[in-house]
């Protein structure tokens, strides 16, 4: 991840990041020296950090309490796009609330196996990795939350060709959505709330219901999916 510190607003001490992100000096600086938190802007001898700095220090805290080891917390951070903002990470943050219990596993050849309930040929395999439900990693295969679906669909009669098309369509939808709906919690609600003062149980408050609205999004996603289905069935009925 690479997060470069911009400007001069509320520019903070090491001591002073620690405190607001409640950890220690210690724990700070020893994420720093592993580099999971980007380098501080340097006047002299002193060392400064901004709000990307607690952004991102509040991240890898909250990875660590979903029970992310220092190493998949890197690799995760790895992943943030480069010129994250402040509130890129913020809404990354509150965002794992719902999924505390959805992060990636890594499982042997054997067990991927035992997960998909038969022994998966080589080919099947890689047509699990090239649609996302499984990574290669160096001591195994990292299970994604699609693999029980993928699997299912190894299954049916379906052209698996056609099966990778119709993952491209709905990955290239839900990327542009996600992208459409970040932009509207970053401007729309996250800015607002953090152009005001607020106390500790207002900020609490509004974490959880930033985290609540993305387990009700998917529920309409769900919802609205379902209706634009039958609407789409009933239109291929109607006579030309």
């Amino acid at each position: 991840m690479s997060v470069e510190p911009k400007g001069d607003e509320q520019l903070m001490t090491i001591d002073e990041l620690a405190s607001t992100a409640s950890t220690s000096v210690r724990t700070a600086r020893y994420y720093a020296s592993l580099g999971l938190l980007p380098a501080p802007e340097r006047r002299g001898r002193l060392a400064f950090y901004d709000e990307r700095h607690l952004a991102a220090l509040q991240l890898i805290r909250a990875l660590q309490e979903h029970g992310f080891s220092l190493a998949e917390i890197q690799d995760y951070l790895e992943r943030v796009p480069e010129g994250a903002t402040a509130d890129d990470l913020v809404i990354q943050r509150v965002m794992l609330s719902p999924w505390a219990n959805t992060r990636p596993e890594t499982v042997s050849r054997a067990e991927l196996d035992a997960r998909a309930g038969r022994k998966l040929s080589k080919a099947e395999v890689a047509f699990l990795a090239t649609v996302r439900a499984i990574r290669e990693v160096e001591d195994g295969f990292e299970v994604q939350m699609t693999f029980p679906i993928t699997c299912q669909l190894l299954d049916l009669d379906i052209p698996m060709d056609a099966v990778h098309d119709a993952d491209a369509a709905i990955t290239r939808h839900m990327d542009a959505l996600v992208d459409d709906l970040t932009a509207v919690v970053r401007h729309q609600v996250l800015a607002p709330f953090r152009a005001q003062d607020h106390t500790d149980a207002e900020r609490d408050r509004f974490e959880y219901s930033l985290g609540k609205l993305r387990q009700l999004t998917l529920e309409a996603l769900v919802a609205s999916f379902q209706r634009a289905s039958n609407q789409a069935i009933v239109r291929a009925l109607e006579p030309k």
